[in-house]
């Protein structure tokens, strides 16, 4: 008789050895060397990639299934673009940066795109998005170039770091649920981690 385990291939996870819990969000110092490194390197996919995925604050399932159309219909990537959410099927609206702007032109004008086909596709062919777990894996590799732990930091990261930035500097939670494109106000204060001291530290700057 066979080993059971000769039968069946055994496919490790992409995220074995990671430690699980929230992933915090990046900080500017860790963004700028990231974007700088895939600058030099020459790799303008993951550049723009990257860059959208901080700008657009989209779930790594979203990211992955962003179209040309989505983002520059017109053959130039515009300011603003509206996505609608694999989680939650409701579209949520994000800004593009100049920079950001400038990466994703710089890969339509390389990779040739077409305005109904997926922005970044996997090994899998054109006709289909990247998946998550690959999208998961050069991420890893965006945060090993800055110098951190893979296993602390991953997609939520990019997608927090933006949200975390907006409201430590304004204190709008609305305005980042909004940007989240969450439900619900409590799930924004969960996916922020906002705490009591955090709150009195915005109060504090606020005189009346």
């Amino acid at each position: 008789m066979r080993d059971l385990a000769n039968l069946t291939a055994v496919r490790v996870p992409w995220n074995k050895g990671k430690v699980t819990g929230a992933e915090p969000p990046l900080q500017p110092k860790h963004v700028w060397s990231i974007r700088t490194k895939l600058q030099i390197e020459g790799r303008v996919r993951d550049l723009a990639m990257f860059n959208l995925a901080i700008d657009s604050k989209l779930r790594g399932c979203d990211v992955v299934t962003i179209k040309v159309e989505d983002v520059a219909a017109n053959g130039y990537t515009a300011n603003r673009a509206t996505v609608r959410q694999k989680k939650t099927g409701r579209p949520v609206r994000f800004e593009s940066s100049e920079q950001t702007r400038q990466a994703v032109d710089d890969y339509l004008k390389v990779a040739k795109k077409r305005p109904a086909e997926f922005l970044f596709t996997g090994r899998r062919g054109p006709a289909r998005s990247m998946t998550t777990r690959q999208y998961a894996r050069l991420v890893s590799g965006w945060i090993s170039r800055a110098g951190l732990d893979p296993r602390l930091f991953g997609t939520h990261s990019l997608r927090r770091t933006k949200a975390t930035l907006i409201y430590r500097r304004t204190g709008n939670l609305r305005a980042v649920q909004l940007l989240l494109g969450h439900t619900k106000i409590e799930s924004t204060v969960r996916y922020l981690g906002i705490e009591v001291d955090d709150a009195l530290a915005i109060s504090e700057q606020v005189d009346v």
